[in-house]
């Protein structure tokens, strides 16, 4: 394990909300934690990169350049993007801003890259234990209101998954020399604020730290409709720091609970496996009804509605320029196999219920989806919460030129249960 600073100076743009936001203020330091995992002559890295968001490009870029200075497959390479709403751009959606391109050729890439190098030239000999336990720092955030619309409040009663697990890493004098915390639930505690930050995943991994002596590092799981379960009343702080602060400590203090109930170290096997997802796709809607909606939006430049604006624009130049339909899109996905739980990484923000759904289904006994993985490709859903709209479910439909076909999350678990099956 490794771990590398990959703070921006103060002044660099955040990522999360609006092209516009200026840091003025370093609350807590970002960082790079790479895990590499050897097992006979299988070798697999998995990276915790606390940023919003990774894009495709970058993402292969990187797997590229750690493959060339190690012996580590470019397709056994898992970068993953905590979400915190906290930190630089390193992403280029329409509507949030375009990366520092010095930032990322004199920080990010160099650290990235070289936490990974330093973990593959320290290997050492470890046993793994885990736990998994309840944890109440998240709650769905997709809040039916008054008039009938979705907003980013709470929602008791939607789909949320509360569990937590912790995974440790001992060597041979039994000292804990590594941990790893999953849980799915947006770093958006501290709403647009202007502090540099992990927001609240930061503080509860330095917490465990802190308890077990051991670098910590967290990789969130399905979160897309999931958001910190804040004491205003809302998944979204009001650029309060405080609030990221205050929920960390809860969620640190919830993964010591877990981390001690772990009472058994074994040696693990380690399995891999890459394919690509094979998922169905729809048409594009019509040429008329592009032109229709662009004109609602072509002059706007933050967020979704500039990202509505690109889709439209593309739809439209896709039909003047004779694009030809597919029936399929291809996705990459790399997952791996430790003893008796399994990483599945996926570039989605996908919803909780899905990750609750592999796992069931999978004869793995505990399987971890890790979304933000490998790149970017908005959220997805599940199919039942199209005809609320909303936010996210907005996103999904503008992301690409075709929309996925119906029964696209059903889809998306049977293909992932094919990958889990090769381990």
């Amino acid at each position: 394990v490794s771990r590398r600073d990959i703070t921006p100076e103060i002044g660099a743009l955040l990522m999360g909300y609006n092209p516009h936001t200026v840091s003025n203020k370093i609350n807590d330091k970002l960082n790079t934690t790479a895990f590499v995992f050897k097992y006979g002559t299988t070798k697999v890295a998995l990276v915790s990169i606390t940023v919003c968001l990774i894009s495709d490009t970058i993402c292969n870029e990187l797997r590229q350049k750690i493959s060339e200075i190690t012996d580590i497959p470019f397709e056994n390479i898992m970068l993953s993007a905590t979400h915190t709403h906290s930190g630089p751009i390193t992403t280029d959606m329409v509507g949030w801003g375009e990366p520092d391109l010095k930032y990322l050729e004199e920080n990010f890439y160099p650290n990235v890259i070289n936490s990974v190098k330093e973990a593959n030239e320290k290997l050492t000999f470890v046993e793994m234990g885990y736990s998994i336990g309840n944890s109440y720092v998240g709650i769905n955030r997709r809040e039916l209101n008054d008039k009938n619309e979705i907003t980013l409040g709470q929602c008791e009663w939607g789909a949320f998954n509360p569990k937590m697990t912790v995974i440790s890493f001992k060597d041979c004098d039994q000292n804990i020399i590594a941990n790893i915390i999953h849980y799915g639930c947006h770093a958006t505690a501290a709403g647009n604020n202007l502090e540099i930050s992990r927001d609240w995943p930061g503080v509860m991994t330095d917490i465990l730290e802190r308890e077990s002596g051991a670098i910590t590092a967290f990789f969130n799981g399905p979160e897309g409709d999931v958001g910190p379960r804040l004491s205003n009343g809302l998944t979204v702080g009001q650029k309060n720091i405080q609030h990221a602060m205050d929920l960390g400590a809860v969620a640190g203090y919830d993964a010591v609970r877990i981390f001690r109930q772990i009472n058994h170290y074994y040696n693990p096997v380690l399995t891999v496996s890459s394919r690509l997802l094979e998922l169905k796709l729809s048409p594009r809607v019509s040429y008329e009804y592009a032109k229709e909606q662009y004109e609602l939006f072509k002059n706007e430049t933050i967020n979704i509605r500039a990202q509505s604006r690109d889709y439209y624009e593309k739809i439209i130049k896709s039909y003047e320029n004779g694009y030809e339909e597919k029936e399929y899109t291809y996705i990459p996905q790399t997952a791996f196999k430790l003893g008796d739980i399994a990483f599945a990484g996926f570039p989605y923000e996908l919803f909780s219920e899905i990750g609750m759904r592999i796992n069931k289904m999978s004869s793995i006994g505990h399987v971890m989806s890790i979304a933000c993985t490998n790149g970017t490709l908005s959220y997805f859903p599940t199919e039942e919460q199209l005809c609320r709209g909303g936010y996210e479910v907005f996103c999904f439909q503008t992301a690409n030129l075709q929309p996925l076909a119906p029964g696209f999350d059903f889809n998306l678990i049977t293909e992932t249960l094919k990958t889990l099956e090769n381990l």
